[in-house]
């Protein structure tokens, strides 16, 4: 397999995957439909891609240098997933495009990413892997093929939760949706913390 093959199939392995943000995204998409929810979906991407080229030009030094950056970072993405869902438990499922109906910005995407500990592994074990000698040209081409990657597997999930809206028509079951959504984030919390 070339290296460029590598680098691709370790980002579809590690973004496609289901995750914090991938739950966002099929939530957004039932919700908000598809195109409404590219914001999420493009921050998340940016904001991975820029955490994962820091690691290549030396972040994974410092986080080894400071271990307790790995514990701020796990307990803060604790708080911001309860929040986040929280914020959906308690939305009353109407159908209006009112403020309880608030779409993911790209700005919450990216922090998520931020926040995850799962995006922070992959950044440092894929650095760590395909350019552990901090090349510049290694971080800059994982770095370029992981943004494809993310973006289409985010979207993915995106576009998903969008066939979905056929089945929202009520705010019954949009109330139903949302909890279930809630429920798997307060799932990825527990094991955040337990991770």
């Amino acid at each position: 397999m070339s290296m460029f093959a590598s680098m691709a199939a370790f980002a579809l392995a590690t973004s496609i995957s289901p995750g914090p943000v991938n739950v966002v995204a099929l939530g957004s998409g039932a919700r908000h439909g598809f195109t409404a929810s590219l914001a999420h979906v493009t921050g998340a991407t940016a904001g991975f891609c820029l955490l994962l080229v820091l690691a290549g030009l030396g972040l994974h030094e410092v986080v080894a240098a400071r271990p307790q950056v790995t514990n701020v970072v796990r307990w803060a993405g604790v708080v911001f997933l309860l929040y986040m869902a929280w914020k959906l438990a308690a939305d009353a499922g109407e159908l209006d495009a009112g403020e309880a109906a608030a779409r993911p910005t790209m700005l919450q995407g990216a922090a998520l990413q931020w926040l995850s500990p799962k995006a922070w592994l992959a950044a440092l074990a894929g650095m760590g892997t395909y350019a552990s000698d901090g090349a510049a040209s290694a971080v800059w081409l994982f770095a370029a093929i992981y943004f494809v990657v993310c973006w289409l597997s985010v979207a993915a999930w995106a576009w998903a939760g969008s066939r979905l809206q056929v089945y929202l028509r009520t705010p019954h079951r949009v109330r139903v949706f949302n909890r279930t959504m809630a429920g798997m984030l307060v799932a990825s919390v527990v094991w955040l913390a337990a991770a």
